[in-house]
């Protein structure tokens, strides 16, 4: 879920940060303690999840009605469609989530606010009971998340505040599908369902790269079995992702190169200059990319004024390791989803370095030599 907020369907926000989720609301109705800001913050949650669970209506009774828009009937019976492939195919779960519909009447169902320091690229994070520390901090009101994310920046910040129309609450809760997720197209609606389900086979605490970059591989691989028989849209599909990868390419390398700047010695102002004169050359670079896409904008919207280094952290948490998850998936396990599961379960037992090391080993077309890795796949 990426861009200025509202990009087009293959977006950043959509491949990069959204479904950038606020997960943290689920939490929120199980512990509500700590300093006043922080039951401020969890009253907040609370009050949002509350609104989805009045406002949601079973699926089914919704598709009986004779008054539902044609649109609408067709999004909510390819929900169906997909929920029904994600148990049968990718062998995901088919549990209490995505059987009922909220009509939020908005575009988005909450706001995520990242932050990052305005000489560096470590993502400010927030913690909290049970999903553990997370890179973004969201509100069900566009209001308090500018709040929140002004207040950062008079303390320094860069920031980012992006609209999500995707939600989940981690399989704590039965999660509804939204009005504004079904503005979608049916690809994106599809693999936004298996991403979300797939964080319901697995989610561990405090390492949200691993977790995204696992839903991502799940939903990913997921879409291209769901379109094995539509030759014009995995067409289609296969041209979106090769600018994805370009793209991301793209911003992964200015990533590094402002990295290396903010940890040069040199005064702070000189660090700014640089940052500035990055920024810049990304845009350019960009410019030049999408020439050569023959004018595709796919990430126009991202690309917009609003970028720094808020917006730069959060890719990370959804692209880095995904690559690795596919041919795990893949290479490692021949398509066999529940093997994969089980494979993955065993990695996400081992402690955060261990666990990397092990992720790149597995991945890699040769045996893993690290006995703790070795003991994973025998």
């Amino acid at each position: 879920m990426r861009s200025s907020v509202s990009g087009n369907a293959n977006s950043v926000q959509h491949v990069a940060v959204a479904p950038v989720l606020a997960r943290c609301a689920g939490a929120a109705l199980l512990l509500l303690a700590c300093s006043c800001t922080t039951i401020g913050y969890f009253g907040q949650a609370a009050v949002g999840q509350f609104d989805l669970w009045r406002r949601q209506q079973p699926l089914a009774a919704t598709l009986a009605r004779s008054d539902l828009p044609a649109r609408l009937r067709a999004k909510l019976q390819l929900v169906v469609a997909a929920r029904a492939f994600a148990q049968t195919h990718l062998a995901l779960a088919d549990d209490g989530s995505y059987h009922s519909y909220v009509d939020l009447g908005r575009d988005y169902v909450v706001w995520n606010v990242f932050a990052a320091p305005a000489l560096a690229l470590t993502p400010l994070k927030s913690c909290f009971p049970l999903v553990g520390c997370v890179e973004y901090r969201g509100f069900f009101h566009q209001a308090q998340a500018q709040a929140y994310a002004a207040d950062l920046q008079r303390q320094g910040y860069d920031t980012y505040v992006g609209g999500v129309a995707a939600y989940s609450t981690l399989g704590w809760l039965d999660d509804p599908i939204l009005s504004s997720a079904l503005r979608w197209d049916d690809v994106r609606i599809a693999e936004t369902l298996f991403h979300e389900l797939a964080h319901h086979r697995l989610y561990i605490a405090d390492d949200a790269t691993f977790n995204e970059s696992f839903a991502m591989a799940v939903a990913r691989i997921g879409v291209d079995l769901w379109l094995a028989d539509d030759a014009a849209r995995r067409t289609a599909r296969a041209g979106e992702l090769a600018r994805e990868r370009t793209f991301i390419g793209l911003l992964l390398e200015f990533r590094g190169r402002l990295a290396a700047a903010f940890a040069a010695a040199m005064p702070a102002a000189e660090k700014r200059a640089n940052k500035d004169r990055l920024y810049d050359e990304l845009r350019a670079s960009y410019a030049a990319l999408k020439a050569s896409w023959g004018g595709a904008a796919d990430y126009d919207a991202w690309m917009a004024p609003d970028l720094n280094n808020a917006k730069l952290v959060s890719l990370a948490t959804y692209h880095d390791d995904v690559e690795a998850f596919v041919a795990v998936l893949k290479r490692r396990c021949d398509s066999d989803f529940p093997r994969f599961y089980a494979l993955i379960r065993r990695l996400a037992a081992l402690a955060p370095a261990a666990r990397a090391q092990c992720l790149a080993a597995l991945a890699a077309d040769s045996e893993p030599s690290a006995p703790h890795c070795a003991a994973l796949v025998h």
